[in-house]
């Protein structure tokens, strides 16, 4: 009878110590997406990219700095 009382006395610690914790970490909950952006055209290529990425020059905005340099050289030329 003594070994049956200690073998609930120990279930019921265990029960409470497991009731007390998770049995599984929580997950990250997931980033929202990012909003869409404004997609501009390269005055040079008319590749399209992100306004954020555009480099402004004379004549519009451009994807790099080489065609930058290359559209307003040709229009310092006409």
């Amino acid at each position: 009878m003594k070994y049956l009382l200690l073998l609930a006395l120990l279930a019921g610690v265990f029960f409470i110590a497991r009731r007390g914790r998770p049995n599984e970490p929580e997950a990250p909950k997931p980033q929202p997406p990012a909003p869409p952006q404004t997609m501009l055209r390269c005055a040079e290529c008319g590749m399209h990219l992100p306004a954020d990425e555009a480099l402004p020059g004379r004549g519009g905005v451009f994807c790099s700095a080489a065609h930058r340099a290359s559209f307003e050289a040709r229009q310092g030329q006409a």
